[in-house]
């Protein structure tokens, strides 16, 4: 018991992955304890309802395993080692029954303990993340105020172009409402095909049934569409193919553009260069919602994207 006491603690800070084999060790070692007392104890002693082997130590699988997976792995090793007592003993004593109990509630207030602390450790994990992510969003929208708000601003009033003045009142609108404050949770369901651009250079083929999602998994992803429809058309193609595939669990996104292609290195260096269209408009929101961006370019012969994300991110 010692020495599985010291094999144990070492196994279980250097080896978190197989902790669950290491666990059904314990309880099964724990149990051939107990179980041996009829063996190395008389059975006067037995009967006389003196403590077994393991004594207290046959509380601790029942106490590692509420640990692990909380109040219920906890009840079912004390109902084992329970068993086990009953085995030893021959049968249900004043003091066997008070034993399983105990182990019982052990197993169950640790577990139930465990769970409540892992909530609070998370809560304030997510707590921290809101107020980092809320003082960075103070900063950067000082920044963007002293300077893109302003820009757009001054765009908007003294523009000739009634449609780059529309543009720039619009970016503003949005850039304003991005930087003010987080956007409450949207709800409901979209379809995707109704989001994406509609243009004279662009041709959709899209399901003939609705392609129904969540509401912002089909608004990050018609963005992301629209992000590599507006790349295909601004690097040198003149008209971008879009079509709109309707799996069973997921959908995905083609756009192919007649353009020059991309050339080697090209995506890199403009990532390394602050460009990000591709790193962050593209892949940083597909990423987000827990898909994936492939691009296949060859040289003279167009860039193909393709976006795909699961239904349910």
């Amino acid at each position: 018991m010692v020495a599985w006491t010291f094999l144990a603690t070492w196994l279980y800070a250097e080896s978190r992955r197989r902790s669950w084999l290491l666990l059904l060790a314990d309880l099964a070692l724990t149990l051939a304890a107990l179980v041996s007392s009829l063996a190395v104890l008389a059975t006067a002693s037995i009967d006389a309802g003196d403590p077994t082997l393991t004594v207290s130590w046959a509380a601790t699988p029942v106490l590692a395993w509420a640990v692990w997976r909380g109040p219920l792995a906890g009840l079912v090793a004390a109902v084992v080692i329970g068993i086990g007592d009953v085995v030893e003993r021959q049968s249900l004593t004043q003091a066997t029954t008070n034993g399983v109990v105990l182990l019982l509630l052990g197993g169950g207030v640790v577990g139930y303990v465990v769970q409540l602390a892992r909530r609070a450790e998370g809560s304030l994990a997510q707590a921290v993340q809101r107020e980092a992510a809320a003082a960075e969003r103070e900063r950067l929208a000082r920044q963007v105020h002293d300077g893109v708000l302003q820009a757009l601003a001054l765009v908007n009033r003294t523009s000739s172009d009634p449609a780059l003045a529309a543009l720039a009142a619009d970016q503003e609108a949005s850039l304003r409402r991005l930087v003010s404050g987080p956007a409450s949770p949207a709800t409901g369901a979209m379809d995707l095909c109704a989001l994406l651009p509609r243009r004279a250079a662009v041709e959709l083929a899209l399901p003939a049934q609705p392609v129904l999602l969540p509401l912002t998994l089909a608004q990050e992803l018609a963005a992301a569409a629209g992000a590599a429809i507006d790349n295909a058309l601004a690097h040198g193609g003149t008209r971008a193919w879009v079509l709109v595939e309707d799996e069973l669990d997921a959908v995905t996104v083609s756009v192919r553009d007649d353009g020059p292609g991309i050339a080697a290195g090209r995506l890199a260096d403009a990532a390394r260069d602050g460009r990000m269209g591709v790193a962050r408009s593209i892949r940083g929101r597909v990423a987000d919602l827990g898909g994936t961006v492939s691009v296949v370019s060859t040289p003279g012969q167009g860039t193909e994207v393709e976006l795909r994300v699961p239904k349910r991110p």
